[in-house]
């Protein structure tokens, strides 16, 4: 072979090496995916596994029995079952807890109080996931004892071929010897990946030697280059076809193991060693860029998942940053952050470094809130307790007094017991229902009887309301004839046949009250204007009488009646300050406040004649200094 000859091969085996070299690099990158945290494991898996045929597993029995068989199997556990396995029992494991609660709360149960029961399923589940762990650490260490092994053994081939090399005179009958030593370095797998690339290349360069120090006849050597060209189109198809691979995953790890076959397949004549080279490199590109966006989208798909977790603890975040007045708004809360915590289940892996974190945030503020309504609630429920054990109290003092005759006495202790009844706080509504429905019956059962009592008092009532409605009608029929002089004597006649008749029915007592002394209140005014009028003029007819009696009579006149005036003056500002204080919370104030009023204005119109008199005086003494 000319030196023209081995530098082309030497070129065609550089590419070789380089296509070692990417392989090995990717070789290395998907190891180190598979020594990544389970969390990240379990997010490729769980993606993975929506493109895969997986047997589809009803009970959490079913995968109890497939993992004890991984645990206790002789051969190796795939860690991708494995992981899916584990994605399908807590799946399972998960709807069955909350069937329980749900059935829980549909009967009724606090939700506060609820308390998860231990799962026998699943602390065997842990414990066969702890054998398949150790089992799994005990298999990675001895693929790392093995791979030093294989490279121990690799590179003793390659001292070997390194011999040969140096006797080029002995390449033709070292031939077999070489075929074997390649025969056997195909036999050993995997190595150190930080010592795979090195470790092929100087296998490849010895291999090259070799080929260039070996004089076999043009015969034998073409026959060897067309057995290597067409296991290399062979594994150019199989590339070739992996571009309609579905699973993305496979097809890479299937391009491996090509990639491993090209290597260990011997080269090809120079003029097409470029040629198979570029097809098996186009073939593997194309696999090789689905592999990269596939994992490209994959991590897309997790910063969008990152962006709605985010926005979903934001969301519990607000929710908890909010004042509970009662029970209503953590009850209307709570099931706000229920249906924050369900979209959350349908939300996919975060990033790896994020994915625990985020978590974390989310079950904090769930927890706080969770947390903050158990203590509201206990506190509540103490109260309820305190509220029952005080309506209870008021429904014995209703029994005590649910079979009295003490009509009058006792019907103003139930309802003076009723209204305590509205000042107690809530209790539960069933066990309120319950004690409203207890406290009720004794308060009717008394009402009924003394209803069945009075039953003919009501018939008196409405007569009593007649005979008052007609006292009206004359009072109204006075108050319309004007001025007359009796006219005070006719009032109080009817005013003393009104307040002899009884009582009336409770309802109409009111309108009837008001009708009364709005007629009332028109006579009265009438009344007092004109007695004012009548003794104006009277006093004015006298005052000639009280001046002939001598000097300094209408002096002292007038003195007295301003002593008069400021006693009438003084009694009106204490009537004003007393209804001050008066409350007309109810009938009785209200009446009280009315004949006040009715008093405070007589007294006004005493004050305005004693004014009128000291006036008249006045002008009187005026009319005596002209004359």
């Amino acid at each position: 072979m000319d030196s023209q000859e081995i530098i082309l091969e030497a070129m065609g085996n550089q590419e070789e090496v380089k296509v070692e070299q990417t392989t090995q690099e990717a070789t290395v990158a998907e190891e180190a995916v598979q020594e990544a945290p389970v969390v990240e494991a379990a997010a490729e898996t769980v993606v993975d596994n929506l493109e895969d045929n997986r047997k589809v597993y009803t009970t959490k029995k079913e995968v109890l029995d497939r993992i004890k068989e991984i645990a206790h199997s002789e051969e190796p556990p795939q860690r991708d079952e494995v992981e899916y396995l584990k994605t399908s029992f807590y799946k399972l494991h998960i709807a069955e807890r909350e069937a329980q609660l749900k059935e829980y709360l549909d009967a009724g149960g606090n939700p506060e109080t609820y308390q998860v029961a231990p799962d026998a399923d699943e602390e065997s589940f842990k414990a066969e996931m702890v054998i398949i762990k150790e089992r799994r650490q005990q298999q990675f260490q001895e693929q790392e004892a093995e791979k030093q092994e294989n490279l121990k053994k690799k590179l003793d081939i390659i001292e070997k071929i390194k011999t040969l090399v140096t006797s080029p005179e002995e390449a033709n009958k070292s031939y077999q010897e070489f075929k074997a030593l390649q025969n056997e370095w195909k036999e050993i797998k995997a190595v150190p990946a930080e010592k795979a690339n090195e470790l092929w290349r100087n296998y490849q360069l010895y291999v090259e030697q070799f080929y260039d120090l070996l004089k076999l006849n043009s015969e034998a050597r073409e026959y060897d280059f067309k057995k290597n060209l067409e296991a290399k189109t062979r594994l150019c198809e199989a590339a070739e076809k992996l571009a309609d691979e579905e699973d993305v995953i496979s097809a890479f790890h299937q391009l491996q193991k090509l990639h491993q076959e090209y290597r260990e397949t011997g080269p090809v004549s120079k003029e097409l060693r470029e040629e198979i080279w570029q097809r098996f490199k186009a073939a593997s590109t194309v696999v090789n860029k689905r592999h990269q966006q596939h994992f490209e989208t994959l991590r897309a798909r997790e910063e969008e998942n990152l962006a709605k977790k985010t926005a979903l603890c934001e969301k519990v975040e607000a929710i908890i940053a909010e004042e509970n007045k009662n029970s209503a708004d953590w009850e209307r809360r709570t099931q706000e952050i229920i249906a924050l915590q369900q979209e959350w289940k349908t939300i996919g892996f975060a990033p790896q470094k994020m994915n625990v974190k985020i978590f974390e945030r989310f079950r904090a503020a769930c927890d706080d809130f969770f947390v903050r309504k158990a203590e509201y609630f206990k506190t509540m429920k103490d109260a309820f307790k305190e509220n029952a054990d005080k309506k209870r109290a008021l429904i014995e003092k209703a029994k005590a007094l649910q079979d009295s005759t003490e009509w009058r006495s006792t019907s103003d202790k139930l309802i003076a017991l009723q209204k305590e009844w509205k000042t107690i706080g809530m209790v539960p509504k069933k066990l309120g229902d319950q004690l409203w429905e207890e406290f009720l019956a004794a308060c009717n059962k008394f009402f009924e009887a003394r209803n069945a009592a009075g039953a003919g008092q009501r018939g008196e009532e409405r007569q009593n309301l007649e005979k008052k409605r007609d006292v009206i009608a004359r009072l109204t029929a006075v108050a319309e004839a004007g001025e007359q002089e009796d006219l005070q004597d006719k009032v109080q006649a009817l005013v003393e046949e009104y307040n002899s008749i009884g009582h009336v029915p409770f309802k109409e007592k009111d309108k009837l009250y008001a009708d009364y002394h709005a007629v009332l209140d028109k006579l009265h005014k009438e009344m007092n204007v004109g007695v004012a009028k009548r003794r104006l003029n009277k006093f004015k007819d006298n005052l000639k009488q009280v001046a002939e009696r001598g000097e300094g009579a209408l002096d002292n006149e007038r003195t007295r009646l301003m002593r008069q005036y400021e006693n009438l003056k003084q009694e009106v500002q204490t009537y004003e300050n007393n209804l001050g204080f008066l409350s007309v919370s109810s009938k009785k104030g209200n009446s009280l406040i009315d004949e006040m009023n009715r008093k405070v204005e007589k007294l006004k119109a005493d004050l305005q004649l004693v004014k009128d008199k000291i006036k008249a005086i006045d002008s009187e003494n005026v009319s005596q200094e002209q004359e």
